[in-house]
């Protein structure tokens, strides 16, 4: 890789030893993929949870605060594994809150912002078109890419810090041009009404495309999505696909036609979604039993405008005793929410709103040994992709199924696909 003179000057140690070691690993990278060159990012976004990062990462983290590292640009982080003013009323190990605490204490020492969210581009930093960035969950990668028009790769945990550390990313992937243009076509002919539609199409989708390198496009989508469908759909795509950018014709920024969307290429191949794939899609996630343990409203974390649809849908009812609800948000969402009354709503109805945790990364296998749940409802597509490696049984259906089935504690006949 071609070094600027100030890259050199980090590889010589002139910022400490943590910068020098950070810009070492960048450059084993950027060899990897064959980058020639570092680009400057304005924003990190960073994975820094126990769940995620284990006894290696945390060993790793407290090295760079021994060393004395610094964070050179802003740095914040993801939906974190612990809630925890309300980690004793969801029965999480207590050896896993103190460590998680102490954690969160290490990154600030860092200089990091623990904002907690996998959702901070519409709730912290909205980057814009061109812009570069590190970031590293798959949600905000892919929103970054194909919404907002900004460009980063996939950013693993230590490949996020150290881009933090050193102020540059590898140029590779989606930082360049060849790489953002579509690949496969989509028509799309399906209806879309809920948040779980839009996820569902996303896993579609990415069951189709199943690799990271390749660009999904979208035509014959009607009338505009919201941030919230946009933010559904991304979320499963990258789940299901690997995908870290789409384009959505007359949607998206790069995407204000097929050809630009394209830039001149032939697809690779043409697929055509309907009500039929979108249905087919909802019975890979049939029920085993009609009563429902567990409804979780997840992954992506939840704006205020689908935590007040939630209170609506309830409607002054309440929860099943046999069966859980929860919520997962945002610190300032959830504040929001307090404030508007929502989160007193939903917690008299019986169920939970947490804040800075997404339930997939709460080592819900546990969680739900102690709730003894095994039906999982949800309308995340995302969610009902993951758990199932935890052993749960995950169903996917629409919004007002989910609020419905918490407050019954079993699955509407209507939604039911044995």
């Amino acid at each position: 890789m071609r070094l600027t003179d100030r890259e050199e000057r980090l590889r010589a140690g002139e910022r400490g030893e943590a910068a020098r070691l950070a810009l070492e690993q960048q450059i084993a990278v950027g060899d990897f993929f064959g980058a020639e060159r570092f680009v400057p990012v304005t924003n990190v976004h960073m994975m820094g949870d126990m769940e995620v990062m284990g006894d290696a990462g945390f060993a790793f983290i407290e090295r760079l605060v021994n060393l004395g590292a610094r964070f050179v640009v802003p740095v914040t982080t993801n939906a974190r594994c612990v809630d925890f003013e309300r980690a004793a009323a969801v029965r999480q190990d207590p050896a896993l809150v103190a460590r998680e605490r102490v954690l969160v204490e290490r990154l600030r020492a860092l200089g990091a912002m623990p904002v907690d969210t996998c959702i901070n581009y519409q709730t912290v930093y909205q980057p814009q078109r061109g812009e570069h960035l590190a970031w590293g969950d798959t949600g905000t990668v892919i929103w970054a890419n194909s919404v907002a028009g900004a460009r980063t790769n996939y950013e693993a945990g230590p490949a996020a810090v150290g881009a933090g550390l050193t102020g540059v990313t590898p140029a590779y992937g989606y930082h360049l041009d060849a790489q953002r243009a579509g690949t496969l076509r989509f028509e799309v002919r399906c209806r879309l009404e809920d948040y779980a539609d839009w996820g569902a199409l996303g896993g579609v989708v990415g069951r189709r495309t199943l690799d990271y390198w390749k660009v999904p496009v979208l035509t014959g989508v009607g009338g505009t999505p919201t941030g919230d469908e946009l933010k559904h759909f991304g979320a499963a795509l990258a789940s299901y696909g690997s995908c870290a950018m789409f384009h959505m014709v007359g949607v998206t920024p790069e995407a204000r036609d097929e050809a630009e969307a394209f830039r001149g290429r032939t697809p690779e191949a043409a697929h055509v979604i309907d009500d039929a794939a979108l249905a087919a899609f909802y019975r890979t996630y049939p029920e085993d039993r009609d009563e429902i343990d567990l409804v979780v409203f997840t992954a992506p974390q939840l704006s205020v405008l689908e935590i007040r649809r939630i209170v609506a849908l309830l409607d002054g009812r309440r929860v099943h005793g046999n069966t859980g609800l929860l919520v997962t948000t945002n610190f300032a969402n959830r504040e929001m929410a307090a404030r508007l009354g929502y989160v007193k709503a939903i917690e008299d109805a019986g169920g939970q709103v947490l804040g800075g945790t997404c339930w997939y990364i709460m080592e819900p296998a546990k969680m739900a040994a102690a709730f003894g749940w095994r039906n999982v409802l949800t309308n995340s597509a995302k969610v009902a992709n993951i758990i199932g490696g935890y052993r749960l049984h995950p169903i996917l259906r629409r919004t007002e199924v989910c609020v419905e089935a918490a407050v019954t504690g079993r699955l509407p006949a209507a939604a039911r696909l044995r």
